[in-house]
């Protein structure tokens, strides 16, 4: 079973590592055939698993019974769990919602937000919970956003990212997702954290990781498909596609041919 400790060193020694977003327990055992790095359990299931507009409506239990349901599947990734929306809006929220995921097969939570986050994250870090801060476009807080746009397209806002990220980080976070943001600055931040693994998703090829939602790489996303996604089943075929799509995006990280230039946000700030 991958460690956080592993995927310090993939940083360290330039090894890119692939992440899919998971929640059954048969794409589960299909991602350990596969070799996939880590698996997050996202609160996308309110999109992907149960039919809701936004990821609002999910609720701990939920993120605990779909992350039971992979660990059970999967013995080799690294599982990272969402902490769904306002089921971190205090310390004590924070620390026992984080402590039934954890139980129940999370070696990470993920949270979204920016600064405000530290004091949270710490309390969780000096009790034992590894924490992923996610930022730059947080689907929780869409409403604020005005719906799924680039985020830090000016140099100022850009700073001010960054700034959010040397405040969590300091605060004792182990590892930033950046969501939709110029390739220009996902590099930057990638390179400011040395022992820090950054995930991206729409934030270039430089980040340490890549993340996609399954269904959105295997082709599976009905009507309109963000910029960044790639279907990697549309060069499979037979009875093993499935397997071999996630095979090739897992290889696609890894040898940086995703994502592509078409699939990245180029921007100068």
């Amino acid at each position: 079973m991958l460690s956080l400790n592993d995927l310090r060193q993939f940083k360290q020694q330039g090894r890119k590592f692939s992440c899919l977003t998971c929640y059954d327990a048969s794409m589960a055992r299909i991602m350990e055939v596969a070799e996939v790095d880590t698996i997050l359990i996202g609160d996308s299931l309110g999109m992907t698993i149960q039919g809701h507009d936004s990821t609002l409506p999910v609720t701990v239990d939920d993120m605990a019974y779909h992350t039971a349901a992979v660990r059970r599947a999967n013995q080799h990734a690294f599982i990272l769990t969402d902490l769904p929306f306002m089921s971190y809006a205090t310390l004590n929220d924070a620390l026992q919602n984080s402590k039934k995921v954890m139980q129940v097969g999370a070696q990470m939570v993920k949270l979204e937000g920016g600064a405000w986050l530290s004091e949270i994250v710490q309390v969780l870090t000096r009790n034992g919970i590894p924490v992923c801060v996610h930022l730059g476009l947080t689907p929780q807080s869409v409403h604020v956003f005005g719906g799924y746009k680039l985020q830090a397209k000016t140099r100022e806002a850009a700073d001010q990212l960054i700034a959010d990220c040397k405040a969590v980080v300091e605060a004792g976070a182990a590892a930033l997702l950046l969501e939709c943001v110029p390739a220009q600055l996902g590099k930057e931040i990638t390179e400011l954290f040395p022992n820090t693994p950054v995930i991206g998703i729409g934030a270039g090829v430089d980040t340490d990781g890549q993340v996609l939602v399954v269904q959105d790489m295997l082709g599976l996303t009905m009507g309109r498909v963000a910029k960044f996604v790639r279907n990697f089943m549309k060069e499979q075929s037979g009875e093993t596609a499935i397997l071999d799509a996630i095979k090739a995006y897992h290889q696609a990280v890894q040898d940086q041919s995703f994502p592509s230039k078409e699939q990245t946000f180029q921007v100068e700030l």
